[in-house]
C-alpha cells in the first residue's frame, strides 16, 4: 500500500512540476525579437559584417536547441554567463519572454552548413 501511495504522490508531483514550466510560443517570440535582430539578425542567422571586434563574433541563434537558448538567457540574467551587453538585455526578460524567444529562434532554419560524421571528409 505504501508503494502505491508513493507512486501516486510521485506522479502528482511530476504533473505539478511539469505544468510549472513555461512553454515557448514561436509567434510571441517573433514579436519580442526586434531588439535581438539588431545583432543576431531577424531570423537569428546574424547580420553580415556585424561582429563588434575580431575574435568576438555574434552567435547565430537560428536552429539552436530551444532549451540551450532559454538557459543561456537565464544565465546572462543571473550573471552565470558574462557579457555586459547580453546581461543588460536579459535583465529585462521574464521567464516567459526567454522561453518565447528561445522557441522562435530554435524554429528558424540555420544558414550554417555542417558535415555529418557519417558523410566524412574524404577528398577534401
Amino acid at each position: 500500500m505504501r508503494i502505491l501511495q508513493s507512486l501516486v504522490v510521485a506522479a502528482a508531483l511530476t504533473l505539478v512540476q511539469g505544468g510549472a514550466q513555461a512553454a515557448g510560443d514561436i509567434d510571441a517570440g517573433k514579436a519580442k525579437s526586434a531588439t535581438c535582430a539588431a545583432c543576431h539578425g531577424a531570423d537569428g542567422n546574424g547580420v553580415e559584417g556585424n561582429d563588434p571586434a575580431p575574435g568576438f563574433p555574434i552567435p547565430i541563434l537560428a536552429g539552436q536547441y530551444q532549451d540551450y537558448l532559454a538557459r543561456a538567457l537565464e544565465d546572462y540574467k543571473s550573471g552565470r554567463r558574462k557579457n555586459p551587453i547580453m546581461a543588460g538585455f536579459a535583465a529585462t526578460l521574464s521567464e516567459q519572454d526567454r522561453e518565447d524567444l528561445a522557441a522562435y529562434f530554435a524554429s528558424q532554419k540555420t544558414n550554417l552548413y555542417t558535415v555529418r560524421y557519417s558523410e566524412g571528409l574524404e577528398g577534401q
